[in-house]
């Protein structure tokens, strides 16, 4: 009798092992037939290369934006999705013009100087015949605020704080700077400033400016703002231990009314939880110097080739998988703002978001964010599959998420951001080299690969109960 009962307790321990076993054995083949099916027969770099070389920047409200929301549509429906939508937003409408240009001049050492730079999104224009002025350096808008009017009025404010080089996470770096260039311009106007030029958004020291939005709050007064490679940023701080400096500026940048356009939404319909929605994406818009090839480029086709990769493999997801090319994350976010919108109406509830917004570099894990309650109770569940996506370099770690997605959060579900690694990000980011070239395709493979094993997961276990 008691070795019937251990026996039978032996052959019950045995196969439960088994059944984990062959669960994580299962597991373990469809993510190598993720990355075998995305490293082989992808067309990530494809699509990338036609958003970046044949379509080119795609700013919000230009005619570029609406031919990549025209082809991301077209590539949806060539997948067979059981959805396809185009979904409406608005958007600003802000135009850079031509000949643009910054010199200084009369310099007792160096004469006239053409400076390397761009305007910054919602930049005004000087328009012709340009701004003259002296420049003034400032490292915060904490020193710009403490600053007399009197010191500021009629002048050109030069903010050259760089990004942090000790920072490893260059995010970081760019997070400890950007406000200078975000809020800059509508500070100095404030202080009577006529202009502003800012230190370009890099690591890097090089001749290649970067653009970016700045950001004027309904009834602030707009000024021309410009970024400066930062080799120029250098030479004007140098220049200014030893004299005044004085700069010509000239641009013809516009603010037009506020025009719509779309968010391009495509879905595959789960088929035993259909209410849960798993979401990836990217944002399509992109600046107009460049192709956006890597921001967000990169991301969009990476949220493609999940659902292209899924379909291929005859996967049925038991939950809904929806893809959303988002419009307008570089200066607004109406594309998300819509997108939430629509979806609280609807009372739905996104068990998991997952954005792409950080480049088509190797990827090295994930981010995981989203409300306190929902971290505490989901996150430790997602902790079970480390070992899974740790062999293929893979980490899942708290603090993520993306803008087009945060603003989900709201329903309880985990937001989830896409780490590449983030070295050499800001040496293209808003930059006239973000193209087709600086970016690897086996590392944009492996970034797709990456986001459709985290959904196969998402989709096959689950992230805990519904709030």
């Amino acid at each position: 009798m008691s070795f019937s009962l251990k026996g039978f307790m032996f052959i019950g321990f045995f196969a439960i092992h088994v059944v984990v076993y062959s669960q994580n054995d299962t597991d373990a083949f469809f993510i190598r037939d993720i990355y075998s099916h995305t490293l082989t027969q992808g067309d990530a770099y494809h699509w990338l290369t036609y958003l970046s070389e044949d379509i080119g920047g795609r700013l919000a409200g230009s005619q570029n934006a609406q031919l990549a929301v025209d082809y991301t549509k077209n590539v949806m429906e060539g997948l067979l999705l059981d959805e396809v939508r185009l979904q409406t937003c608005e958007v600003p409408s802000w135009k850079r013009g031509q000949n643009e240009l910054a010199a200084v001049v009369g310099s007792s050492s160096l004469g006239t100087h053409l400076l390397q730079i761009t305007s910054l999104g919602n930049s005004i224009g000087s328009g012709s015949p340009g701004i003259y002025g002296q420049i003034i350096e400032v490292m915060t808008l904490d020193q710009l605020k403490a600053m007399p009017e009197e010191l500021i009025k009629g002048k050109i404010v030069f903010f050259n704080r760089p990004m942090d080089p000790t920072k490893i996470n260059t995010f970081h770096a760019y997070g400890g700077a950007v406000d200078q260039r975000a809020r800059g311009p509508a500070e100095a106007a404030k202080k009577g400033a006529i202009a502003t030029l800012v230190r370009s958004m890099t690591t890097r020291t090089d001749d290649v400016p970067h653009t970016g939005v700045s950001v004027f709050n309904e009834g602030e007064r707009h000024i021309p703002a410009m970024a400066v490679s930062t080799n120029d940023a250098d030479l004007l701080s140098t220049l200014l231990k030893t004299e005044d400096v004085y700069v010509y500026m000239e641009n013809h940048c516009s603010l037009e009314p506020s025009t719509s356009s779309y968010n391009v939404i495509g879905e595959i319909k789960g088929s035993e939880y259909p209410e849960e929605i798993i979401v990836v994406g990217g944002h399509l818009d992109s600046w107009d110097l460049g192709g956006g090839a890597h921001d967000d480029g990169a991301g969009c086709v990476h949220a493609l080739q999940v659902l292209a990769t899924l379909k291929a493999l005859n996967y049925v997801p038991k939950r809904t998988i929806r893809c959303v090319m988002f419009m307008n994350e570089e200066n607004g976010l109406g594309g998300a703002l819509a997108y939430e919108k629509e979806s609280n109406e609807k009372g739905e509830y996104h068990m998991a978001a997952i954005e792409s917004d950080a480049g088509g570099f190797t990827p090295r894990g994930f981010g995981v964010g989203g409300l306190a309650k929902a971290m505490e109770e989901k996150f430790p569940n997602i902790r079970e599959w480390v070992d899974l996506l740790g062999s293929y370099g893979l980490f899942i770690e708290p603090g993520g998420g993306g803008a087009d997605i945060n603003p989900l959060k709201s329903q309880g579900g985990l937001l989830f951001g896409l780490k590449p690694d983030s070295q050499r990000y800001f040496d293209f980011h808003h930059t006239a080299n973000d193209r087709i070239e600086a970016v690897n395709q086996r590392e944009l493979e492996l970034g797709a690969a990456a986001m459709t094993s985290l959904v196969y997961l998402l989709d096959t276990y689950g992230i805990g109960t519904p709030p």
